[in-house]
């Protein structure tokens, strides 16, 4: 049985609904309870904070958003391609695909300082470390992709003399891309977390420092309304990276991949 179809003002009113319910709670527990801000600051202190800092905070959003893009732009066109290669050859995919495990149970925090060492230029380490944690799921999701096309058609492209282009074109592409798009929306999240982890141990401060360095800031003044503030700037942040690349998902599949066709009333 199919669920009934949700509209679109519902889909909106409903987890607004819910998110004003707890910013209430929240306010009336901080007030109730007399918590002082510099333990657990009320939904209101947290928006003052962020009105009086707003424009400092918003910069430093845009240098952590710079990396991220970055890194998950780098993840997209490698790990496409290192899943293309792993598709060519399952020598190579066994040979590879391991080390690129073992690199994603790798905990960042641990290597990112010897790359922010080995690589000289800070804006591209932050980027390295970042593109570490993005890639694995566009790389995984990709190849299960480019592995599921139907052995019936397989078969059909060869039965027609198809060239291995021509069966990756039309067949094997065309199946793979709602697991890499799939990837990509994982891949969006985990980007923002390694740019903010890279940007954690890196520590830098002036003008071109990322929204982490503001947190540690904030946290060492116990300035924890503007810590706050810049938490859900980061939480913003990773909403609309996923919501953007659950846009360009439905654009791209909308006509033809039943993921993103409209739901049916029953």
């Amino acid at each position: 049985m199919s669920r009934s179809r949700i509209s679109p003002p519902l889909r909106v009113a409903a987890p607004l609904a819910v998110g004003v319910v707890f910013l209430g709670l929240w306010e009336a527990v901080v007030r109730i309870e007399a918590i002082p801000p510099y333990i657990l600051p009320g939904p209101a202190a947290i928006a003052a904070a962020l009105w009086r800092d707003g424009p400092s905070l918003i910069g430093s959003l845009l240098v952590t958003l710079r990396i991220t893009l970055a890194a998950l732009a780098a993840a997209a066109v490698l790990g496409g391609a290192l899943a293309l290669l792993f598709s060519r050859s399952r020598l190579l995919e066994l040979s590879l695909f391991p080390y690129a495990v073992i690199l994603q149970v790798t905990p960042i925090v641990a290597i990112a300082p010897l790359i922010i060492i080995w690589v000289r230029q800070p804006f591209l380490a932050l980027i390295v470390c970042a593109w570490i944690v993005a890639f694995f799921p566009v790389v995984s999701n990709t190849t299960i992709g480019l592995n599921s096309a139907d052995r019936n058609l397989m078969a059909l492209f060869r039965l027609y003399g198809a060239s291995p282009g021509q069966t990756l074109r039309y067949l094997r592409l065309p199946t793979a891309l709602p697991y890499f798009l799939a990837g990509l929306r994982i891949s969006g999240g985990l980007a923002l977390i390694g740019a903010v982890v890279a940007e954690f141990v890196a520590g830098t401060g002036g003008t071109q420092s990322g929204l982490a360095f503001r947190i540690l800031e904030a946290g060492y003044r116990l300035a924890i309304p503007r810590l706050f503030a810049a938490l859900f700037l980061l939480s913003l942040a990773g909403i609309a990276i996923y919501f953007a690349l659950d846009l360009l998902s439905r654009l791209i599949l909308r006509n033809w991949h039943e993921s993103a066709l409209a739901e049916e009333e029953e």
